[in-house]
């Protein structure tokens, strides 16, 4: 009996690619369904992120023309993106044997999907979706992204370079990533910690085929800013050592003027002060900043409330 496929994708003001998504993804179903390496009703599962376009409405129409391979999820608003992923993978979990998630920009290489298929066919319970080079982003773009990964690393946070939410997994897999029950989201980071075999496909990320990018520098922060905090302790640690470390260079700075009374070489030093006050100032504020962002983390966890609600379920006829 063939595994049954789900390809999850979720939705943001999508309505100007989804239906050049939708047709693209049915292709690769009809592909693989033909080389006998999936089920006939193998599926696409479009998540609808609390859009405010027409996107709800093109989803309904492509299951009304392909009630079998086009299905939808719709969630009562907008939750963000690694949440309207965890509800498609979820939701897909009961539905399917394995599934793969991808964005509906379709700029990650949906070629690669029947790559996926083979490795996970070989035994392997999630496979990564990799970017070979970052030639096509701008030297900004590129340059932050190297840094982020970098600096995930140094935090002790695990993640698959140059990969972000293209990824394959099987029905345990999801089963697995299912008990992790945390507010604070962040996939690239949790998928590590599943801890089953896994492998990776490399691809060339192409252009966004229409539409504008969901998410700006802004977000991209926010993204990268809970990646560090849900994983790790590691910022409040360093600041620790940079208040100790100011404590010695303080030490210091009092033997140099004591030496520098008894020397008889004292010189009024307004400048040093003020400078010294707001050094110290700032790195107090940095320091609440960064134990009161975790301190909300823990806020939002023990309140439990929902991560995301579901409005409306599109099925599959079989």
């Amino acid at each position: 009996m063939m595994d049954k496929l789900a390809i999850v994708v979720p939705c943001y003001n999508e309505e100007e690619v989804l239906h050049i998504a939708a047709e693209a993804l049915r292709g690769v179903l009809d592909d693989l369904i033909a080389k006998k390496k999936i089920a006939e009703d193998s599926f696409i599962l479009f998540v609808n992120d609390g859009s405010k376009d027409r996107t709800w409405e093109l989803i309904e129409e492509e299951h009304k023309a392909h009630p079998v391979q086009c299905c939808g999820v719709k969630l009562a608003g907008n939750v963000g993106h690694q949440y309207a992923l965890t509800a498609g993978l979820i939701t897909a979990m009961n539905k399917s044997d394995v599934t793969v998630s991808i964005d509906a920009d379709l700029q990650d290489d949906v070629t690669v999907i029947e790559e996926m298929i083979d490795k996970f066919h070989e035994g392997k319970d999630i496979v990564y979706g990799v970017r070979k080079e970052r030639k096509t982003d701008t030297f900004f773009k590129r340059t932050t992204a190297q840094a982020f990964y970098k600096m995930m690393a140094v935090m002790g946070v695990k993640t698959v370079y140059n990969h972000a939410d293209f990824r394959l997994m099987s029905k345990r897999a999801v089963e697995q990533f299912s008990k992790y029950k945390e507010t604070n989201m962040f996939l690239r980071g949790m998928m590590p910690l599943i801890g089953y075999e896994t492998d990776s496909v490399y691809y060339d990320r192409k252009e966004r085929v229409a539409g504008e990018s969901k998410y700006p520098l802004k977000k991209m922060i926010a993204l990268a800013f809970n990646g560090i905090s849900s994983f790790s302790v590691k910022p409040i640690t360093m600041i620790l050592g940079l208040g100790v470390f100011i404590i010695l260079c303080s030490v210091l700075a009092a033997v140099y003027a004591l030496i520098s009374f008894f020397s008889g070489h004292v010189v009024p030093g307004w400048t040093s002060l003020i400078l010294s006050i707001w050094f110290l100032g700032g790195l107090e504020l940095i320091a609440i900043g960064m134990v009161g962002q975790y301190i909300g983390k823990i806020y939002m966890e023990v309140k439990q409330r929902p991560r995301y609600n579901i409005e409306k379920v599109l099925e599959s006829e079989d």
